[in-house]
């Protein structure tokens, strides 16, 4: 399927309908993943077997989508668009966005600068930008900032990077402060991309929300497991509205 942001980007995604009358979740996969890897389809298919209807985008330059990504920024209208397209199709259902590494940052950001869903899960979220702490990202940051580094991800990844922040935008730390909904902050304390302290500034920022630091858990939609996806969806169910979860 295709969604428009208001940007006019042409985005793919991809929708699995649940009858059950349980919430919406809108899934962001981290950077240059995509909403076929089997990951993120392992996780839309286990949400919608707990009882929820889930859509996964693509975002801007990722997958088939058009565009270029901007590493979280400009990616706020891509949930923007995500989220109006399903409260037309679902009204009165609640909708939980749920973000993994660069998605965590977008979702969290998308909360924080208006937008308005019902519940937010962060997994494997950073909360300021630049982190070069790890091996991971400063290869990333190579891949992101040079010509040839942008080549290849385009290359290998098929993910398309534009060119650098003209300003540098809030980050998802400075906007989780004005996040009015539920907020569900996942960590691994072997995340080899940002340390347990991005999850830690994340929760203390937000004035409503929840901390799990997971042992042994790796980075993102790739270290899911079914058991954690199990717990976070009865974490949904607990905190959003129970009339709402009702609606058909």
């Amino acid at each position: 399927m295709r969604l428009r942001t208001a940007d006019g980007i042409v985005l793919s995604a991809d929708y699995y309908a649940d009858v059950s009358g349980g919430p919406v979740y809108l899934v962001g996969h981290g950077f240059t993943g995509s909403s076929r890897t089997p990951q993120v389809v392992g996780i839309a298919e286990q949400l919608r077997s707990l009882g929820g209807s889930v859509l996964v985008l693509n975002f801007r330059g990722h997958g088939a989508s058009e565009g270029l990504s901007t590493i979280g920024v400009d990616e706020i209208a891509d949930v923007e668009a995500g989220v109006g397209w399903l409260r037309a199709r679902r009204p009165g259902v609640p909708i939980v966005t749920v973000g993994f590494s660069m998605g965590a940052s977008i979702v969290i950001r998308y909360a924080g600068l208006g937008g308005d869903p019902d519940a937010v899960v962060a997994v494997s979220g950073p909360g300021r930008w630049y982190e070069r702490g790890t091996d991971p990202m400063r290869r990333l940051h190579l891949g992101v900032e040079t010509r040839v580094g942008r080549l290849v991800l385009h290359r290998m990844f098929r993910t398309r990077v534009g060119g650098g922040w003209d300003l540098l935008p809030a980050s998802p730390v400075e906007v989780a402060a004005s996040i009015s909904a539920p907020l569900l902050v996942v960590h691994g304390d072997a995340d080899p991309y940002f340390g347990v302290e991005h999850g830690r500034m994340l929760a203390a920022a937000a004035p409503n929300s929840e901390l799990w630091i997971e042992q042994g858990l790796g980075h993102a939609e790739n270290a899911m497991t079914p058991q954690l996806l199990e717990r976070i969806s009865g974490w949904v169910r607990r905190t959003v509205p129970a009339s709402a979860t009702m609606n058909p």
